[in-house]
């Protein structure tokens, strides 16, 4: 079984309770003519509407890098940080997919398990700030501005749609 086959479903059954607008309404200037035509589903658009940008924050720990010169460590925790905030940015944008499953014996969960999983294109973002957080972290701040929000997420509802054809 296609592992993508339950999302699409899942997909495809909240959109087709939700009511759309055309994009046009909302659609930046760069937008081109093809996706003028694509509708984003109002369910979908508060998230958009709210902010005009979306920010991520990302924390690495220094210590556990893994190399013996100290500034390749900061330097690595400072990438990693980055990586953690392009996570966060991705999740807001496309969501996360979450699997769990639990094990219960005699009325006793034996096992409890949680994965989470989250896939996307991120462009455009700006970075806004790299602090180090107390002694051994650092913290990366990303923001991603409204219009590119949009454009990534018509270009995702784009891609869905040409698959399912």
């Amino acid at each position: 079984m296609n592992p993508l086959l339950p999302f699409l479903l899942a997909l495809a059954a909240v959109l087709s309770a939700c009511q759309a607008v055309p994009i046009a309404q909302a659609a930046s200037p760069q937008a081109t003519p093809a996706a003028a035509a694509v509708e984003i589903p109002v369910a979908q658009l508060p998230l958009i509407e709210k902010r005009d940008t979306l920010t991520a924050t990302g924390y690495a720990v220094i210590s556990v890098q893994n190399h013996r010169a100290p500034a390749q460590q900061r330097l690595l925790a400072i990438r990693a940080a980055k990586l953690d905030a392009y996570r966060s940015l991705t999740e807001q944008v496309y969501g996360l997919r979450m699997d769990a499953t639990a094990t219960v014996a005699d009325m006793v969960v034996q096992n409890d398990t949680f994965r989470s999983r989250v896939e996307g294109v991120i462009y455009g973002a700006t970075l806004v700030s790299i602090t180090p957080s107390g002694d051994d972290t650092y913290e990366t701040t990303l923001a991603l501005d409204k219009a590119t929000v949009q454009d990534l997420r018509m270009l995702y509802l784009g891609q869905l749609t040409a698959k399912t054809r």
